[in-house]
């Protein structure tokens, strides 16, 4: 039986830091809910972490593997001060600052879960601050005014493993120890599946936030991939680039359907009676073919003023249409076919 207080706690956190990710959570069976809910928070502080700019990189380098070896052993008071005294007090969101206030209460939830959840999460955590890790030690100080590109598309491939691949993966094994004989099938294909959902969702996010990150000198398009169409990270920040840009933009669209494809069937293997898991499934992987499809008509796609990003109506239109279709193999398989032919067909122009 869950413990009310651990359940608060966790419920009032991801409601005020993640109001999608909330969504998601509340419809997945209640095994799952405690710890992909603390995760998820123990991710997004990490992030918050690696992502305060006004906080020198390796002052956020120092404080992330902090916060890494708490996850992974005990309890230090006296780290989780100084992470509340030198990265709380920098943030201008109000909920973020309360999460990295509330990192010890998360800690003890997480002492409080079995031993299998607690070894799961230590690991996702561990991967994902990795991929946090990486980021810090590759690209330059987001005010120096310099950029740095992923050299191989293997480099940007082993990234989305390492900050997204690996939630699938994770997802998967949570879903095989909590709802036990929900999945059918070998598990390491399936294990397989779920890694590359995570990739779809994360190459999505990379695509959709690229002048974004441009600007802070993080270029995630492999420099011998823009040299292939004649460019370099420093062409990406010119104003006409969208449109010379669009056949490198096709290209990794086409990887990332790839992924999508392998969603689909991750999402089409539980029973049409798991409705919670398979709702929690679908959501990300239509929100993202749409965001794929605003991308590939986007002329514009790499200006950070005209971001590609579903409007909130949208969102909740593809949770209400989802519903009354959800236990049709046949029907959502149409929707998904259909998202992806109007993306192929935008990029055949």
């Amino acid at each position: 039986m869950p413990n009310p207080s651990r359940a608060l706690l966790l419920s009032s956190l991801l409601k005020s830091v993640s109001r999608s990710f909330y969504l998601t959570l509340r419809v997945l069976p209640p095994g799952m809910r405690d710890p992909v809910g603390l995760a998820y928070l123990l991710a997004r502080a990490a992030d918050t972490i690696a992502d305060t700019s006004l906080i020198p990189p390796e002052k956020r380098m120092e404080l992330l593997l902090s916060l890494r070896r708490q996850v992974n052993s005990f309890l230090d008071e006296e780290a989780l001060t100084r992470i509340a005294v030198e990265v709380a007090s920098q943030q201008t969101d109000s909920d973020e600052k309360v999460l990295l206030e509330s990192l010890g209460s998360a800690l003890t939830v997480l002492s409080q879960l079995s031993e299998s959840d607690q070894e799961a999460v230590r690991d996702i955590v561990t991967i994902l601050t990795k991929g946090m890790e990486f980021d810090l030690r590759t690209f330059p100080d987001e005010s120096s005014g310099q950029i740095v590109a992923l050299q191989e598309f293997a480099e940007l491939d082993q990234y989305t493993y390492m900050v997204a691949g690996c939630v699938g993966e994770f997802w998967t094994k949570m879903t095989y120890a909590h709802v036990p004989g929900t999945f059918t099938g070998r598990p390491e294909v399936l294990l397989g599946r779920g890694i590359r959902f995570g990739k779809a969702l994360q190459m999505t996010n990379v695509l959709r936030d690229c002048g974004k990150d441009l600007r802070i000198g993080r270029c995630y398009l492999p420099a011998t991939m823009l040299a292939q169409f004649g460019l370099t990270p420093q062409d990406l920040l010119l104003p006409d680039t969208s449109l010379p840009a669009r056949p490198l933009l096709f290209e990794l669209v086409t990887k990332s359907l790839d992924h999508f494809r392998e969603a689909i069937e991750y999402t089409l293997a539980l029973p049409a009676f798991s409705i919670r898991l398979r709702l929690a499934c679908l959501w990300p992987v239509l929100i993202g073919l749409e965001t794929l499809l605003l991308l590939v008509c986007n002329d514009d796609w790499l200006d950070p003023s005209r971001v590609s990003k579903i409007r909130r109506n949208d969102v909740y239109r593809i949770i209400a249409f989802s519903v009354p279709l959800v236990a049709s193999n046949r029907l959502l398989r149409i929707w998904f076919e259909r998202l992806i032919e109007r993306v192929e067909t935008r990029m055949r122009g």
